[in-house]
């Protein structure tokens, strides 16, 4: 080989190289860095069908009364406050009523002497009845008259009308202490039930003046009984179809985050609320299976419901974060590459949906689809080994 041949050759093996590496620089610059993703395997497990509520529900007490007097009057006795637990028939308000009790007292008064007056009339009735007997023991024997013995007859016939009249008398004096009672009643408000008091709208001295009829007031007591209480919420018109009362489902508290409470469909509205056109609800009741369990709760508290249409268990599944539009998921093979795939679901709920085919157990489903360049054919890792290398 000529010196210029191998000098050419030479030539030609250097501008190779330079080529290869200005293309290695190249890549290297614009090489595309793996996507940090995270990730769920597909898993063995239970899967339900549910159906929640629309807007936030709240806790209410199974019994709660707003109690007032029926008359107005001065608040002459306040026996309670906010927040104190009373028993049932316990005094909670008591308007001014002494004309009240003076009257019945008059009424009591009269039926003690009505009842004396029995006592007096029926004493008479009873000595003119002996009387008209021995008088006719003596007519028989001859020592008195037939008209003799018709006057005792008669007197004692009136001795007993006049006891009579004295019983109705007494009749009459106990429906008149009834209705004195009565009146006394309506100035005092006592506790219909075991409760908690909730709110007192007065104060010692105050007037108090009932509600006229279609124009609601402040009641005096808002008394609750706290012992029972459930959740009420609006299920969407076209889920409630679904719903059968004694179904299982789930309350969540706002108060008690991270924790679920077991409960029971109670009642299902017959009627559907229509406050919004677009948003016809149905309103639903969720009694909790164990009270105890959630200590301390209030009415008003805000609440969600869950209630559980079917369920199965140990089968194939992936969280509901991971499926997009057409069922399809990201599935991250081996190789670090994401891959496509179109998934049969079944059952499914915000948690969880089934799969039925197009996984395989313990296959890798992408759960972060927000994130830029998350794509099939993307090259990614998972969020952990990201992190793990960049320390």
């Amino acid at each position: 080989m000529s010196p210029a041949t191998s000098t050419r050759i030479r030539r030609a093996g250097v501008i190779a190289l330079g080529v290869a590496a200005v293309a290695a620089a190249i890549w290297f610059v614009t090489r595309t860095e793996p996507v940090a993703v995270l990730v769920a395997p597909a898993e063995l497990g239970r899967v339900e069908s549910t159906v929640a509520n629309t807007r936030a529900g709240s806790v209410s007490a199974c019994r709660r009364a707003k109690l007032a007097p029926p008359l107005g009057g001065r608040i002459d006795k306040l026996t309670v406050r906010e927040g104190e637990r009373v028993k049932k028939g316990q005094l909670l308000i008591e308007l001014w009523n002494d004309d009240l009790v003076a009257r019945e007292r008059v009424s009591d008064e009269q039926l003690h002497t009505a009842q004396a007056k029995e006592r007096e009339a029926c004493a008479l009735a009873d000595i003119a009845v002996r009387a008209a007997e021995r008088s006719r023991q003596l007519r028989d024997q001859g020592f008195v008259s037939e008209d003799a013995v018709q006057r005792a007859e008669s007197e004692a016939e009136a001795k007993k009308a006049a006891c009579a009249s004295t019983g109705a008398q007494i009749q009459e004096a106990e429906a008149r202490i009834r209705a004195s009672r009565a009146d006394t009643a309506r100035t005092v408000v006592r506790a219909p039930f075991d409760g908690i008091v909730a709110e007192v709208n007065g104060e010692l001295g105050e007037f108090l003046t009932p509600s006229p009829p279609g124009i609601p007031t402040l009641p005096a007591i808002d008394l609750i009984d706290d012992s029972c209480l459930y959740v009420t919420a609006p299920i969407d018109e076209v889920d409630a179809a679904q719903l059968k009362v004694g179904m299982p489902g789930r309350i969540t508290l706002d108060a008690y985050r991270g924790q679920h409470f077991p409960g029971k469909v109670r009642r299902i509205a017959p009627y559907v609320l229509a406050l919004e056109k677009q948003a016809r609800t149905v309103e639903i009741e969720v009694v909790f299976d164990n009270p105890g369990d959630a200590r301390h709760l209030l009415v008003g508290y805000s609440a969600d419901i869950e209630i559980v249409v079917a369920g199965r268990d140990d089968v194939l599944r992936v969280p509901t974060t991971a499926l997009q539009p057409g069922n399809r998921v990201l599935v991250l093979g081996a190789g670090d590459v994401l891959e496509e795939r179109t998934i049969e679901t079944g059952l499914s709920n915000w948690e969880f949906t089934e799969v039925r085919s197009g996984l395989q157990r313990g296959e890798r489903v992408v759960t972060s689809l927000e994130r830029p360049g998350v794509k099939a054919g993307a090259r990614a890792n998972e969020e952990a080994k990201a992190g793990a290398a960049g320390k």
